[in-house]
């Protein structure tokens, strides 16, 4: 039987908001994402098991507050959900990150109350999402976040800007998406990070804009790097 988790960061201030968390990052990925910087977690086998992973978080007791479950595609893997609620039985906040592409999984969380936050990928608008993410799960992602809109489960939504896979104008665009939804949180684009390997071999991204060049009254847009 495969493993779930590859790997394990032990401790970050950095990727839950407001809480002390540690990741698990799960193995693969049901997208291949041209810029992802995780090769070796989306090829990669899982090594650690959901009981190993549990009797790593009684060994930090008192010093986490949460858990990241992220990857790779945490969502793809089997019993998420039930482990998942082994964690908030133990007193602990539980964030997604995601790509989207199960929103079946993100409604059975949400409904047994085993999901606290998410943080949710928008790869790219569909004209330009398979060629992103070599995949034709855009309805998914779309069906993620028009449940996520609906529960009103707090989340956050984040785009990967490298300049010769994404305009300025898609930005643009990717905003007015997110507006017409309804969206009123944070968006954060995360300028990718030059000489960083990556699943596909890519160019040197430029930054060409930033927060200033887009107005939004209800999107709060934050860039990163």
């Amino acid at each position: 039987m495969s493993l779930p988790i590859y790997s394990i960061t032990p401790f970050t201030l950095l990727d839950y908001p407001d809480t002390t968390a540690c990741i698990f990052w799960f193995a693969g990925c049901n997208m291949k994402c041209l810029y992802c910087y995780n090769p070796e977690i989306v090829y990669g086998k899982g090594k650690l098991g959901y009981e190993q992973a549990l009797k790593f978080i009684d060994s930090r007791r008192n010093l986490l507050d949460g858990v990241v479950l992220s990857g790779g595609e945490c969502t793809s893997h089997k019993n998420l959900s039930e482990f998942a609620k082994r964690l908030k039985v133990k007193g602990l906040k539980v964030k997604v990150d995601t790509n989207g592409s199960n929103p079946h999984v993100l409604e059975k969380m949400i409904s047994e109350k085993t999901l606290d936050y998410v943080a949710l990928d928008f790869k790219a608008l569909p004209y330009s999402f398979l060629k992103i993410t070599q995949s034709r799960l855009y309805n998914r992602f779309e069906e993620s976040l028009d449940l996520l809109l609906s529960r009103q489960i707090p989340f956050e939504v984040r785009t990967t800007f490298h300049s010769d896979l994404i305009s300025r104008n898609d930005v643009s665009e990717m905003v007015q998406f997110l507006q017409n939804k309804g969206y009123k949180g944070n968006y954060f684009i995360q300028h990718f990070v030059n000489d960083t390997a990556t699943l596909q071999p890519l160019g040197v991204s430029t930054k060409t804009f930033t927060e200033d060049d887009f107005a939004c009254s209800d999107i709060r847009i934050i860039f990163r790097n």
